[in-house]
């Protein structure tokens, strides 16, 4: 025994093998080599009497001699040790928990004295591996395999099981179940020779599973008593989300607690009306906690609202960063006391839930109290601990509505009846507007009021919006509505000088001095039907002939043309296609002008370069309603933008970018008229146009047009022909096209019925016709038009008529001809778009258009197509 276990310091091991095996062999042999030295001398004493042989064995003598007295008072040691070793098999022997440690065959090497006492074993003989301690229960078996196949893949591991009596007891008097934990580990001797050893440690942790069994009944007890106190009650993070409320409140909102998931809800799901403000209005200061008192309203499941009273604590970071807030919710029960009673309870759901921001103030100005809707509207200008310090009113004011402001209360407080309302901006944010109503408070008792005037604040920055949008509507209308009465004039006069400028040309060679000024009258007369045409446009009269487009080949074909417009510049053009965009109805020509003007526009706010983006995307009914357009309606649209990276628009100038003739160009460099036929082409396709600009960064131009929906054609059947398709009832107006050179364009004696109101263009339209042959009558009014007809027997082969005339127009004039004669052929010229006028004749009229202005070869085409039409 070394001096430790001599000392009883520590438990001698039950087992304990391989350790001294070397030493003990190697002392044998030493001690058969020395009696065999012995039992030589005593054979061979008679041959010892060299003075050297005594002399050695003197020396041998001696060394014996000196060996057994220092072992006796031990200072040789037997078998040496060093100081480590001695410590750990001290710790291993005196360790509280069994320790087995076996080799790679499963034969046990050591065995401490906890592991006896633990498995019931007194002597090394007794002692059992633990596959035969623990083969017993399916339980134990299997946590002792899981953990020797980890040992053999070199992995260390633990496990905890359970057996209905202690190891190593059989019988069934036992103390009961007991907890045994189980680890495993790899131990690498200093002999490599020896291999690997594996390391047991068991623990019963019998008393440590009755610990925690104990909490957690303690703690479901504390949790059950918390779900069913009277009260209701919920945490929340930092953010407002809520981590758990108790059975109560779940049962009082009508919320399924086995559904509920922490931070699947926040405080303002739960909070009705404005409330939310009341509860953002705790803060509490930096390190600190807060509580709060406030009555409001919670909604329930079904959308009912529940009158609370909550008792809200919340705390903050040292930051001064919203922390996590604990809350006690109690139901305001009719018939309370104090302010708890029925009327205080209707007051103060009323003041909190009203949609309306309300303030009451003293005489000075004083805010004395605020409700729900008033947090909300004045965010970060005034808190609650504002009007707990009693804040004047005029800090949460506009300066420019200050003045006005005090004045209104000074009268309220001198019980004027009827204050004007006071239109603000808001005092945080510019761009909000704010409409405040001041009130008296009327009190008759004898008792002074502490409140003098109750202050209304409503938002109006929504209707202020929808105001100026609706007075730009109304400009540009009245604009174009003029715009469209000057076009309507000025092409009666354009039609004058072409037609005349034409007859002239007829008589003149081009040798003729008066030659090139005739073309240069004609030139200019064209040019300035080009922008009477954009006037049209803009004021949604022009001619159009719309078509059903896929806005993909649209786009695709101009790309070629728009990159030709900006070569030359450092602007790049990008396109970004939307998938499987909706059909649309438009007139082509005339929306390729809009994508051309906007690009061109685009390329010009450009001068340093940048990137043009045509960006095509269907949007649903649902998606629009996302927009910030208000007049923007829920309906299927496919919208077409054209952005820029350029200087943009300045807000002064915003809304006067679709007004004719307004520019920013320089004098020579644009008409003003571009954006303005922009606006009237989308307009008159039924769609809308929306400008966003940022002054250097750019604007973006986006256009909704409607999705064009096809109507399911009708089906008839008739003797000849089954289930064949039949065209509809209406039939197409007839529009003059361009003829070829060759067609021919005289009169061949036909009789023309001439209808126009203006003298100069009726004398130069029946010049010009009757120089081709033609037999023309003419007349200033529908009226006369149908005295000629009468007077002549209907013997006319076309009418050619104006639309717009006094004491009958040209529609009307139509319509009786045909009850006469139902196959008279007839053309109308205008200045306006035919679907103007269409829309009020029969849906089968048949009928050809000329747009004014026209040339001489314009009007003879016409005709002549129209004579020749079946």
């Amino acid at each position: 025994m070394t001096k430790l276990q001599q000392s009883g310091n520590y438990d001698a091991p039950l087992v304990e093998k391989g350790t001294r095996g070397g030493t003990i062999v190697r002392i044998v042999l030493l001690a058969l080599v020395l009696c065999g030295v012995a039992a030589g001398f005593v054979m061979f004493q008679h041959a010892l009497d060299n003075e050297l042989v005594l002399g050695l064995l003197g020396i041998l003598a001696m060394v014996g001699i000196f060996f057994l007295v220092s072992s006796i008072i031990g200072l040789v040691e037997v078998m040496p040790q060093s100081r480590s070793d001695e410590l750990a098999r001290g710790f291993l022997a005196n360790h509280p928990d069994g320790i087995l440690i076996t080799d790679a065959k499963g034969r046990i090497l050591y065995a401490n004295a906890a592991y006896g006492r633990m498995t019931g074993a007194t002597k090394a003989s007794n002692v059992q591996s633990l596959e035969a301690l623990l083969s017993k229960t399916r339980e134990s078996t299997e946590a002792l395999y899981r953990l020797t196949t980890a040992l053999r893949e070199g992995r260390e591991g633990h496990e905890e099981f359970r057996l209905l009596q202690p190891i190593g007891r059989t019988t069934g008097n036992g103390s009961g179940a007991h907890w045994y934990r189980l680890k495993a580990r790899l131990l690498t001797p200093a002999d490599s020779r020896k291999g690997q050893l594996d390391i047991w440690q068991i623990t019963d942790i019998t008393s440590e599973r009755d610990d925690q069994e104990r909490f957690f009944r303690e703690l479901q007890n504390a949790i059950d008593y918390l779900d069913h106190a009277p009260a209701g009650f919920f945490s929340a993070g930092k953010k407002g989300e809520i981590f758990y409320l108790n059975a109560t409140l779940a049962e009082w909102l009508g919320i399924d607690l086995t559904k509920f998931v922490p931070r699947s809800v926040t405080i303002s799901d739960l909070v009705a009306g404005e409330g939310m403000a009341l509860i953002q209005s705790v803060q509490a200061a930096p390190g600190l906690k807060r509580t709060e008192t406030l009555d409001l309203d919670l909604r329930r499941a079904n959308g009912q609202s529940l009158p609370v009273r909550l008792v809200h604590n919340v705390s903050a970071t040292r930051d001064g960063a919203p922390g996590e807030s604990r809350t006690i919710v109690l139901a305001r029960q009719k018939g309370g006391e104090g302010d708890q009673s029925a009327s205080a309870m209707r007051f103060t759901r009323f003041f909190n839930n009203t949609p309306m921001a309300i303030a009451s103030v003293d005489g000075e100005g004083r805010i004395l109290r605020i409700n729900a809707p008033f947090l909300k509207l004045f965010a970060g200008v005034v808190s609650r601990d504002d009007v707990d310090a009693g804040i004047e009113l005029d800090r949460i004011v506009h300066d420019n509505s200050r003045q006005h402001l005090m004045q209104a209360i000074a009268a309220a407080k001198d019980g004027q009846g009827d204050i004007a309302p006071i239109d603000s901006r808001h005092p945080g944010d510019e761009n909000r507007y704010v409409r405040f109503y001041v009130n008296a408070v009327i009190d008759e008792s004898d008792e002074a009021p502490e409140e003098a005037a109750i202050v209304y604040a409503v938002e109006t920055t929504e209707q202020k919006a929808l105001e100026t949008q609706m007075a730009q509507t109304q400009k540009l209308n009245a604009v174009g509505t003029l715009a469209g009465g000057i076009a309507h004039d000025f092409n009666n006069v354009l039609t004058a000088i072409l037609l005349s400028s034409d007859h002239l040309l007829l008589q003149a060679r081009p040798s003729d001095a008066s030659f090139a000024d005739l073309m240069e009258i004609k030139r200019n007369a064209n040019r300035a039907a080009v922008l009477v045409r954009q006037l049209l446009a803009f004021s949604r009269k022009q001619t159009m002939r719309p078509a059903v487009l896929n806005l993909t080949d649209v786009v695709g074909d101009l790309r070629m043309l728009v990159d030709r417009l900006i070569s030359g510049t450092n602007v790049k053009l990008e396109v970004d296609y939307g998938r499987d965009l909706w059909p649309v109805r438009t007139d082509l020509s005339q929306f390729e002008q809009v994508l051309i003007n906007l690009c061109v526009n685009a390329r010009d706010a450009m001068p340093q370069g940048g990137t043009i983006l045509i960006k095509t995307r269907n949007v649903s009914a649902e998606d629009a309603g996302g927009f910030n357009q208000a007049d923007l309606p829920a309906e299927d649209f496919v919208m077409v933008e054209v952005s820029d990276t350029g200087t943009g628009i300045s807000p002064e100038i915003m809304d006067k970018i679709f007004e004719p003739f307004f520019t920013t160009k320089e004098v020579g460099k644009g008409t003003g008229l571009g954006l303005s036929m922009v606006y009237g082409i989308v307009k008159q396709s039924g769609g809308y146009i929306y400008p966003e600009s940022e002054v250097g960064r750019g604007t973006s131009f986006r256009m909704f047009l409607p999705r064009h929906i096809p109507e399911t054609p009708v089906v008839v059947q008739d003797a000849t022909a089954t289930g064949t398709q039949a065209p509809p009832a209406a039939l197409a107006p007839v529009v003059s096209t361009p003829a070829s050179d060759d067609l021919d364009l005289t009169g061949k004696s036909a009789v023309v019925l001439l209808v126009e109101d203006e003298e100069a263009v009726r004398r130069g339209g029946k010049r010009m016709l009757e120089t081709r042959g033609y037999t023309v009558h003419e007349a200033g009014s529908g009226t006369e038009a149908l005295d000629i007809m009468k007077e002549l027997q209907g013997k006319v082969d076309i009418v050619v008529s104006d639309v717009v005339m006094p004491e009958m127009d040209g529609p009307t004039l139509l319509t009786e001809l045909r009850k006469i004669y139902p196959d008279m052929k007839f053309i109308f010229v205008s200045g306006y778009a035919e679907d103007a006028f269409a829309r009020n004749l029969p849906a089968d009229a048949k009928f050809g258009f000329l747009p004014k202005p026209f040339s001489l070869k314009q009007l003879a085409v016409a005709v002549r197509e129209m004579l020749d039409s079946e």
